[in-house]
């Protein structure tokens, strides 16, 4: 009978030490070992690294019945970044700060890094040249590789090159507005819409490819700068995102999440440009630029690097050493593998002695823009002796948008490197057109 109840006792105590370890042998009162490979529960580690260093996870992966082999090993207690680097590279997961001490735990993403490892990569392509000839050299080599991986030439080559469609001209204070179509491949075109000056004689040319913002070009701010550039002086094309816009009606849903979707929007203001230029007399061919925001600007940073009619560009909220784009229509092609490893800063060097602006703010990945890229591209101009090329607009208070400050900084840029005529720079002239009247019937 005693036995009985000491077997009994023995029974109760381990039902009570598996339900406080809520199902996790490994807390039995032995804990892990090298035969059970030190072996926890995901949840019971993080929760631990979160007491730990007095930090909040939020999740976008599925922790349920995941464990961590060599758990506690894993964490170390001087660097809570090196502890998340142990345990999230095991799994092929990544950690971001977010804001206070709050951390998200992601999938791991090709295109995005860590500020960190944007400066380690600066730091390694800088070692590579230090004059202009070594420069220039690896410049014409990895020029040469983005558009082989890019597929740009192939692309081009086997474009249709119908007759472009335009609509009526729409007449505003200061400027007008005609939409333009054009077929790149059977059944695929391009939309988009060419604001003009009513001024007459040359007229600088700026391409505006459209970045992720919601209603894409659509956007009351997009037709603020459009129209206000036109109005100064400049002719502006800007134009749907491939699988955007009126291009949803001719392709599949998710086309626009497609590596197709990288080289066909390079194609479209490439088409642009040349149509442009073949068809319009008004253009003074030596005052052609650039500019986009977000994607946008990714975009615009493509163009310069395809393109050296170009003479001007002005990416906005998007220039990153450790970010190349999170949608495939930035980096589905593979571009950033080029020449041993490159980014996009690299990329918009190619550029010099050139004009560029960049615009950067403090609430996206540019917050490091003035300490990190704007630096490696004064650099890369002062080979030429062009220092005073490159500019950076940053505004550390601001978030990720093409609001006023960002739209001035573009107008101060193109207003000085195109001699625009700033008399015209006001906003509150230019007429918001509604959805249907950007649209090419």
């Amino acid at each position: 009978m005693k036995r009985n109840i000491s077997t009994i006792i023995i029974l109760l105590w381990g039902m009570a030490v598996f339900a406080q370890s809520d199902g996790d042998t490994s807390k039995a009162q032995s804990g892990p070992t090298y035969e059970t490979q030190f072996e926890r529960s995901i949840s019971d580690v993080m929760r631990d690294v979160e007491r730990r260093f007095g930090v909040r996870f939020k999740y976008n992966v599925d922790t349920i019945g995941v464990r961590l082999p060599y758990a506690d090993f894993r964490i170390r207690p001087y660097s809570l970044e090196t502890t998340l680097d142990n345990i999230c590279k095991y799994f092929d997961w990544n950690w971001w700060k977010q804001s206070g001490n709050l951390y998200k735990i992601k999938p791991y993403e090709y295109p995005r890094r860590h500020t960190e490892e944007g400066g380690a990569m600066l730091a390694y392509l800088s070692s590579l040249y230090n004059d202009r000839a070594s420069w220039e050299a690896r410049r014409d080599s990895l020029r040469r590789e983005v558009r082989q991986r890019l597929g740009i030439d192939a692309l081009m080559d086997s474009l249709t090159h119908n007759p472009a469609k335009l609509s009526k001209i729409r007449r505003y204070n200061g400027y007008t507005v005609q939409n333009i179509c054009i077929e790149m491949t059977p059944g695929e075109h391009v939309f988009g819409s060419i604001y003009s000056p009513i001024t007459k004689g040359k007229h600088a040319l700026i391409i505006c490819p459209g970045g992720h913002f919601n209603k894409g070009r659509y956007r009351e701010d997009q037709q603020q700068r459009m129209g206000t550039l036109a109005r100064m002086g400049a002719i502006c094309v800007d134009f749907d995102l491939y699988g955007w816009g009126q291009s949803e009606t001719e392709l599949p849903n998710d086309a626009h999440h497609t590596s197709r979707a990288h080289v066909m929007q390079a194609a479209y203001g490439l088409v642009l440009l040349d149509y442009m230029l073949t068809h319009r007399k008004d253009i003074d061919h030596s005052r052609i630029g650039a500019n986009g925001g977000s994607g946008g600007g990714t975009h615009t940073v493509l163009l310069t690097a395809l393109d050296d009619r170009f003479t001007a560009a002005a990416p906005t909220v998007n220039l990153a050493s450790h970010f190349d784009g999170g949608c495939p229509c930035e980096s589905g092609k593979p571009i950033h593998l080029s020449a041993g490893g490159t980014c996009n800063p690299e990329i918009l060097a190619m550029f010099a002695p050139r004009p560029i602006l960049v615009v950067s703010d403090g609430g996206d990945w540019t917050s490091c823009v003035p300490e990190l890229e704007y630096p490696y591209l004064q650099r890369i101009y002062g080979f030429y002796g062009a220092e005073n090329q490159v500019r950076n607009v940053h505004l550390p208070n601001e978030a990720h948008d093409f609001g006023p400050n960002k739209r001035q900084a573009v107008y101060d840029f193109f207003i000085d490197v195109f001699g625009l005529d700033r008399t015209k720079l006001d906003e509150s002239k230019v007429t918001i057109e509604e959805e249907g009247l950007l649209k090419i019937e």
